[in-house]
């Protein structure tokens, strides 16, 4: 089935989950999922700085740690995808958020779901994103594309997703939130939106 933007929109607005607190982490960082506004959505994604600390080279979304400044979750996604790609927070019109997830780094992680306009002018920060990239949304979305791989670290054992589109390897918390979004608009495993 073609995922349309108007198929998107309601399935997420009908199936929006109750904010879970299963996250242990008290740091708080916000990242937005950027849904490009096209009859077939695209998810817009950036590649990290490969001279980054943390994170270098992996795929991500545009986000991070909340700052003192940001009246919310929501304003903190924003403002780094703005600072990140020149996304214009006017421009975003969110449509919810998904539940926080807690990353390796120590942060509480909100995924803020948005729209954005077909014809922004992306400007990456040189300091932070190597590239910016559209991966279509019903690809995305087809839970079929990723792989689990379980990991020890500290004593825990953790389940992380892995996933390929086109060079771009995409695992990880950013892998996982796209599965969550898959999972949350009632994904079939085995095939695309019914």
């Amino acid at each position: 089935m073609d995922l349309t933007l108007d198929t998107f929109l309601s399935r997420f607005q009908l199936l929006r989950p109750e904010p879970s607190r299963n996250a242990l982490n008290q740091r708080q960082a916000a990242v937005l999922v950027p849904i490009v506004r096209r009859p077939q959505p695209g998810l817009l994604l950036t590649q990290r700085s490969a001279r980054l600390r943390k994170h270098a080279g992996q795929v991500a979304f545009p986000g991070g740690a909340v700052d003192a400044t940001d009246a919310s979750l929501i304003a903190a996604a924003l403002r780094e995808a703005e600072e990140e790609v020149a996304i214009p927070p006017a421009s975003v019109e969110v449509i919810g958020i998904l539940p926080p997830v807690d990353s390796v780094t120590g942060f509480q992680v909100t995924p803020v779901v948005g729209i954005i306009p077909p014809d922004l002018h992306y400007h990456a920060s040189e300091d932070e994103v190597a590239a910016v990239f559209e991966m279509p949304l019903a690809e995305a979305l087809n839970l079929g594309r990723y792989h689990p791989l379980d990991i020890h670290r500290r004593g825990d054992a953790h389940r992380v997703w892995l996933s390929w589109y086109q060079h771009y390897f995409v695992w990880g918390m950013t892998a996982g939130i796209i599965r969550q979004l898959a999972i949350q608009l009632g994904v079939n495993p085995d095939r695309r939106l019914e």
